[in-house]
């Protein structure tokens, strides 16, 4: 990827989380990027296209996140190592948490991502139910829904209601708990 197209998907990232979508214009991005609208026009047709190229790079990061918990490993060593790098994330690409949650709640940015919302929503799923079904078949499918509730309500917490947001913590609880379930 070109250095251009990157400072333009960088700084349209951060004024999408920052701004919303519907409030950032090509405008700004290209006075924030340093570029011109030729430029971007070059790279992509429209904003809609760069929130898309944005949506999917997070969501192939989510994949590559995902693999790199998947092993030989036993399933709990699985999902602390999956807990870890979720918060390590959170902790250090608080940007990308924030796009992400200015995106669901914004009617127009789900009807644009609709199709790689559902695209994500289906593999981190099936992730995390892959790690679930190893620990209890039974309740796979109930314990992958509450573990990705908890991570989407403690994103929630940490990045708009909490000035001290006690994450190491909480990351640590989270650990305790899942790495205590009964095997079935």
């Amino acid at each position: 990827m070109s250095d251009k197209k990157n400072k333009v998907l960088q700084v349209a990232t951060r004024l999408f989380a920052e701004e919303g979508f519907e409030n950032t214009s090509m405008s700004s991005i290209c006075h924030e990027a340093n570029v011109s609208k030729g430029l971007i026009y070059h790279h992509f047709k429209s904003k809609e296209s760069i929130l898309i190229d944005i949506f999917t790079s997070v969501t192939n990061q989510m994949i590559e996140m995902s693999a790199a918990s998947k092993s030989e490993k036993k399933p709990k060593l699985q999902l602390v190592q999956l807990i870890e790098t979720i918060f390590s994330q959170l902790e250090h690409d608080k940007i990308f948490f924030q796009l992400n949650l200015n995106i669901m709640f914004q009617p127009s940015t789900r009807r644009i991502l609709k199709e790689q919302i559902e695209k994500r929503a289906s593999l981190l799923f099936s992730a995390v139910k892959n790690i679930f079904d190893q620990i209890s078949l039974k309740k796979s499918d109930l314990l992958s829904y509450m573990f990705i509730a908890e991570i989407d309500g403690i994103s929630l917490s940490y990045l708009t209601v909490f000035n001290e947001y006690p994450l190491d913590m909480v990351k640590e609880e989270l650990i305790n708990k899942y790495t205590h379930l009964r095997i079935n």
